[in-house]
């Protein structure tokens, strides 16, 4: 049995990951991390009852990885994948950004990540095995107008995930990036439909990305055939960059 926990298991992005990997592998138990808002996520997990299971995790709290990391090897065993997809913007030009909006965007976006990965890191090594999935952007090779936090902290999650992964590819765990650009989730429900158009007539596939698209490559990263694919930083984004 494989154990594998995605963070932001209550968002669009999350939950399609998760039906990736349970769609996959009859044998496979997702964990959700969710801190609240958890209807989407106990509606999954009673539609896959007990091969999914929300956990309670604030991953911006070292104690709450603990709690939940804790939580997942008391039940499993092992933890074999983690997908750190939780994340936030909270988009300000520099001049006039609020010191808590640069602070909280950082915290949810860079700091969760080294969080999640120092949590998980002992057990892998331990067990030889592990695959590490971080969600980065493509506005951390492309950053846009008003998301210098948001760009620093994602590409800050790009470099993090490519030294970890030299570090830790002896002991059987390979991590990786994935940057995906305009996916169709509801973190682009504020667009009004003239903001959508003009956004697609910027994409080579005119387009916006479905969360299905990313959740592949997320499975395909964590599987047992891309394991000599390490520190890979994968854009996802129709051709835009």
């Amino acid at each position: 049995m494989r154990s594998i926990l995605i963070t932001g298991g209550n968002g669009g992005l999350g939950l399609a990951i998760a039906r990736c990997f349970l769609a996959q592998d009859s044998e496979t138990r997702v964990w959700l991390g969710v801190r609240s808002n958890r209807a989407r996520a106990e509606e999954l997990a009673a539609e896959f009852s007990g091969r999914c299971l929300p956990v309670d995790l604030e991953v911006t709290s070292a104690e709450a990885w603990q709690s939940a990391v804790g939580k997942i090897l008391e039940t499993d065993g092992r933890v074999d994948v983690l997908v750190n997809n939780a994340g936030m913007h909270r988009d300000h030009l520099l001049a006039t950004m609020p010191d808590e909006a640069w602070h909280s965007v950082i915290s949810a976006n860079l700091d969760a990540v080294f969080l999640g990965c120092r949590a998980v890191i002992p057990t892998m090594m331990r067990q030889r095995f592990g695959r590490i999935v971080n969600i980065s952007s493509l506005s951390a090779v492309l950053p846009p107008l008003g998301q210098t936090n948001y760009a620093a902290a994602k590409a800050g999650v790009v470099a993090l995930s490519q030294t970890l992964a030299k570090e830790t590819a002896r002991s059987g765990i390979t991590v990786n990036s994935v940057l995906p650009g305009y996916i169709d989730t509801e973190a682009l429900g504020g667009m009004d439909a003239e903001a959508r158009k003009n956004a697609q007539r910027g994409i080579p596939m005119r387009r916006f990305g479905r969360p299905e698209e990313v959740a592949a490559a997320v499975c395909f990263l964590a599987g047992k055939d891309a394991g000599y694919i390490t520190g890979a930083a994968l854009k996802i984004d129709g051709g835009i960059f």
